[in-house]
């Protein structure tokens, strides 16, 4: 961990040791790119999967790392403010992370920033445009009914 805290200097907003195999970091989401390309391929960490949160504040997104020679899981947490749901997209530097940054922006609505195809993954194609199933807030999957919309 002393190597990371170094590495990431004032990119580093927290540092937290769970358990001694899984640590979250959370990172500015600016840094989110610089981040993700050290952890990567410096680190030679595999991005194993990512998670979106509609916390009450703000959106976050935990990318989980394994460091598979170790056993470690670091997850790298961003939160997004819930008025500029916008972050960088790391599908260019993981091709792996297309389908799931699909599937976070499908259920939450977040924007990833040169991301080269949100089209949508796993709703019906006539879903109706705005509304997302996992928020909590008048976009969420509870006012289906108001926009009248039937399967």
């Amino acid at each position: 961990m002393k190597e990371l805290k170094e590495k990431l200097g004032d990119k580093l907003i927290n540092l937290y040791e769970h358990t001694p195999k899984r640590i979250y970091v959370e990172i500015k989401r600016e840094d989110l790119k610089d981040t993700v390309n050290y952890l990567f391929n410096e680190r030679d960490m595999r991005l194993a999967t990512a998670s979106g949160v509609d916390g009450r504040r703000e959106m976050e997104i935990l990318y989980h790392f394994s460091e598979d020679k170790t056993g470690k899981v670091f997850s790298l947490r961003v939160k997004i403010p819930k008025d500029d749901l916008k972050v960088d997209s790391i599908t260019p530097l993981i091709k792996g992370a297309e389908f799931i940054e699909r599937e976070i922006h499908e259920m939450l609505g977040i924007d990833f920033v040169g991301h080269p195809n949100l089209k949508p993954l796993l709703l019906a194609e006539d879903w109706p445009e705005g509304i997302y199933p996992l928020r909590r807030d008048e976009k969420g999957i509870k006012n289906l009914k108001d926009k009248n919309w039937e399967k």
